[in-house]
């Protein structure tokens, strides 16, 4: 497509499947090296590498469970020794669990109490683990969601913190990487056709009522999130940080 980012050594965390996937195959596709992280999808991890690898960039996949905290520094490592260095980390990786109220008496903390660990202090941990090593004029970008801002109807609401938490996190570490130039960007998409999203469909309100709120009424594409997020990580947006950018058909307007 373009070799904007030829030279560049990109990590995307959750990159096995969903937008995770189609973010690591645009930036190949703009000629940026490429690592992936799993949890636990190696056969389709290893079938991202090898689509990325046919685009001509190189590729490898990190096993990395963002659910254990001390898995951040040797995730760092191993892309470093692989590439050298580090210029865009896309902070995709992350778990859902939405449906209950919170006056649930059958509430499962367990489940939530996981979704806080993987979506808020294991990301913290890759940033941390990412920021002292990331290129000077590098980027950094969260993949957070539509409910990190808007939350239209119940059942989301630990969820939407973990994405609320995040956009914060995220907007702290621009001010502090700024002085190197160093961009930090919020993705928020709307629904998007993921994995994830299925997983939890019978739990939210139905999809005709939720397009309804809409104004363009569809889910967004998973390349349309991709490509926004290729672009943060481009040479054309030096200048754009601490922002939350939301791609969600106008749903909180």
């Amino acid at each position: 497509m373009s070799d904007m980012l030829k030279g560049k050594v990109a990590l995307v965390t959750g990159g096995s499947r969903g937008l995770g996937a189609k973010t690591a195959e645009v930036l190949a596709d703009h000629g940026a090296d490429v690592a992936i992280t799993y949890a636990a999808s190696a056969e389709k991890a290893a079938a991202v590498v090898e689509r990325l690898k046919a685009k001509g960039v190189r590729a490898i996949a990190i096993k990395s469970d963002q659910a254990d905290l001390t898995s951040a520094k040797p995730m760092i490592e191993k892309v470093m020794a692989e590439f050298g260095k580090l210029d865009i980390l896309v902070n995709n990786a992350a778990i859902v669990a939405q449906g209950q109220m919170v006056d649930d008496p059958a509430f499962d903390h367990e489940k939530y109490n996981r979704q806080w660990q993987v979506n808020v202090l294991g990301t913290i941990a890759n940033t941390r683990a990412a920021a002292p090593v990331i290129s000077e004029g590098g980027r950094i970008v969260f993949v957070g969601s539509l409910l990190g801002s808007y939350v239209p109807f119940p059942g989301v609401a630990d969820y939407a913190g973990t994405k609320w938490a995040i956009a914060g996190y995220a907007k702290g570490i621009a001010r502090e990487l700024g002085p190197r130039n160093i961009t930090v960007n919020i993705v928020q998409p709307g629904i998007m056709p993921t994995d994830m999203a299925a997983e939890v469909s019978g739990e939210l309100p139905d999809r005709e009522a939720i397009l309804d709120l809409h104004p363009i009424r569809r889910i967004a594409t998973l390349e349309e999130v991709a490509e926004t997020i290729s672009f943060l990580a481009g040479p054309n947006a030096g200048y754009i940080t601490g922002e939350q950018i939301n791609i969600a058909g106008g749903l909180s307007t």
